[in-house]
């Protein structure tokens, strides 16, 4: 009976322990941003923080995202207005295609 009780116990130590310790799924947002050399940064936003990515590429990437709402904010270069993408929603292991995004002159 003893040796019984210690397994018991020993047994649901390790579902507690393996339990706590589950892996957090990460999301991502991707998306192009046209025409080629029109971007200067994109921010990644979501309340009051803020992830720069300088870039003189078309494609961008933010990778390890909790699962939330944020908002992404391209910023043009030269003659090219800014363009707010409000509301784009992660989900765990997901990634979130924004697609094209056309940035327009001044």
């Amino acid at each position: 009976m003893k040796n019984y009780r210690k397994l018991i116990i020993g047994a649901s130590f390790v579902a507690m322990i393996s339990f706590g310790f589950v892996k957090i799924k990460m999301g991502a947002i991707r998306g192009q941003v046209a025409p080629g050399g029109a971007v200067g940064s994109i921010y990644l936003i979501e309340g009051i923080d803020t992830l720069a990515r300088n870039s003189d590429q078309q494609n961008f990437t933010f990778n390890n995202l909790k699962e939330g709402v944020y908002s992404i904010l391209v910023k043009g270069n030269n003659n090219y207005r800014d363009s707010l993408i409000k509301s784009v929603a992660v989900k765990d292991s997901s990634t979130t295609d924004l697609g094209l995004i056309k940035l327009i002159t001044k």
